[in-house]
């Protein structure tokens, strides 16, 4: 990865875990707790691809997983988060640019649910059954509801933060393609016009 990219995603990481530990996860709210490293994660692979998805999530993964007040086994989100950042760098367009908002919002909801499901069984695989005590549908629809009311405030500035970062590459590809078009057509022109007065020239 390049070194704005890990720059960039080292800052949204930390300061999404820092909001998630010390204010979101004291809302006490029935249910999950609204997951921010998760929507931080969606956004750069959203834009970063796959593989920068990949690494980012099993990153931000292992850092939750060290991070207090963490009760699970070590490297257990770090696995799920690189599984989900995995998968939604595959949904990033190969444009680089989304047509609506209704692409990334699905994903957001995909990636609620399907983390919640790859972190409960994960955990009946190291025998921690926490999640059957609360009740896994309960967690699977408040988790896609909090991330998805989280999302729209989220996921946009953080991929358009990640564009920046890149030096929006995607837009000056297709400006420059426009701007190198419209230069080619006018020299074009220039040079046709040019050889019409030479050989008005030479005629004379």
């Amino acid at each position: 990865m390049r070194l704005n990219r890990v720059l960039l995603s080292t800052l949204l990481v930390v300061i999404a875990l820092v909001v998630q530990v010390c204010v979101l996860a004291r809302l006490q709210l029935p249910g999950a707790v609204p997951d921010l490293l998760l929507l931080v994660v969606l956004g750069l692979a959203l834009v970063y691809g796959h593989t920068g998805g990949a690494l980012i999530g099993f990153g931000a993964g292992l850092l939750a997983d060290v991070a207090p007040p963490a009760d699970h086994a070590a490297g257990r989100y770090a696995l799920v988060l690189c599984v989900i950042g995995y998968l939604a760098g595959l949904a990033r367009p190969e444009t680089g640019q989304l047509r609506s908002a209704t692409g990334p919002m699905l994903v957001v909801v995909a990636a609620a649910i399907g983390s919640t499901l790859l972190y409960a069984g994960v955990g009946q695989l190291v025998g921690d059954d926490a999640a059957r005590h609360v009740g896994l549908g309960k967690l699977l629809f408040t988790a896609a509801l909090y991330d998805l009311l989280l999302a729209p405030f989220t996921v946009p500035l953080i991929m358009g933060m990640a564009r920046k970062s890149e030096n929006d590459p995607m837009a000056d590809s297709s400006g420059g393609s426009r701007v190198g078009t419209q230069r080619g057509g006018l020299l074009a022109k220039a040079a046709g016009r040019s050889t019409g007065r030479l050989k008005g020239v030479k005629r004379l």
